[in-house]
């Protein structure tokens, strides 16, 4: 069962490409959700064919840097995410349905996105 948009990305170029390709898409997915705000990192992208991670970085109001990864595991039962290293929990179905509608725009807007950086003048 596959309920989220495939993303594939061409590895003729080697690794090296492809975590560019996840660099370039991180930053726009990491947009997805309103303006990042500042002194936060935000990103937001499709690790593999079964992984999207969602992951901020911030300081707290006493200067100390703060993090949160998500990552998101599209298995045949269903979604289910790991925070930070943790264990594995089902995610709810308003989350599912917010994942998977941010998982479509994410495809949509990054290869938009790549074919402009790749062809400017288009």
């Amino acid at each position: 069962m596959n309920i989220l948009p495939r993303f594939s990305r061409t590895r003729t170029s080697g690794e090296e490409y492809e975590n560019e390709l996840i660099r370039f898409e991180s930053k726009i997915g990491g947009q997805l959700f309103g303006q990042v705000p500042k002194g936060h990192t935000r990103q937001f992208f499709c690790l593999d064919e079964h992984t999207w991670v969602w992951h901020e970085q911030w300081q707290d109001k006493s200067g100390q840097n703060q993090s949160m990864t998500t990552k998101y595991y599209v298995r045949p039962s269903g979604i289910i995410k790991s925070q930070n290293g943790g264990t594995y929990s089902q995610v709810t179905d308003k989350e599912a349905k917010n994942l998977i509608k941010a998982a479509k725009i994410y495809v949509s807007r990054a290869k938009n996105e790549y074919s402009k950086h790749l062809n400017p003048a288009v």
